[in-house]
């Protein structure tokens, strides 16, 4: 099992440093998109290829970038049953849905969109736009990105199993804070316990002041 593990931790590694690298091409979306907007509006100037390499880096982080999403826990959950299970069973559920059903869908994927890759590249198919880009590469997207969701989802696989065999710890659980990060917590309280009191007493130093004397009648 350690061996395993050894092995997931280098997947997670090589996981870790894609999905940092993919988040530039967001950046490089919005600024191309940015360029592609002033010069429209500005000099009436537009091209195909800008609106496409949109889309296109789009394309690249969102299918390349879902093993990085599932190595942070980060897909969508139903948390409203699964937050009131007991962890162990959520492990297990887990492991069933990476088994039974996300494996053989990324094998299924990454099998039947092989023709259409094939067909793409030997044609050099490009976009029917004027001016747009090639099309081949967004093709090859699919089983490349299907197959490192694969890898990681066997990382995955490993580290619950690890768990729940009493080999390896909780694999999303949430690190305990620090001595430091409860005593900034504290100060913190503390601070705006003091803010809460000093912004109330001149509310009771005027609403003293205003009490008005009545004078006893015979």
């Amino acid at each position: 099992m350690q061996s395993l593990l050894a092995l997931s931790r280098g997947i997670d590694a090589i996981t870790e440093k894609l999905g940092r690298a993919l988040c530039w091409l967001l950046l490089a979306a919005v600024v191309i998109s940015t360029v592609n907007a002033i010069t429209r509006k500005a000099f009436n100037l537009s091209s195909n290829a800008y609106l496409e390499a949109q889309w296109y880096l789009f394309a690249v982080t969102f299918m390349l970038g879902a093993g990085y999403v599932f190595l942070h826990d980060q897909h969508v959950r139903i948390d409203v049953l699964s937050s009131k299970l007991k962890r162990t069973t959520q492990i297990k559920i887990d492991v069933a849905g990476i088994v039974f059903f996300l494996l053989p869908l990324c094998v299924f994927v990454v099998w039947t969109s092989l023709p259409s890759v094939m067909t793409a590249i030997q044609t050099k198919e490009v976009s029917a736009s004027p001016g747009g880009l090639i099309r081949w590469p967004l093709y090859m997207l699919v089983p490349v990105g299907f197959s490192l969701l694969a890898i990681q989802s066997v990382s995955e696989l490993f580290k619950r199993v690890a768990f729940l065999t009493g080999h390896g710890p909780d694999p999303h659980a949430k690190p305990e804070k620090t001595e430091e990060e409860k005593l900034v917590e504290e100060l913190q309280h503390e601070l705006g316990m003091e803010a809460d009191q000093n912004s109330g007493t001149p509310q009771a130093k005027a609403s003293g002041s205003a009490t008005i004397p009545t004078r006893n009648t015979p």
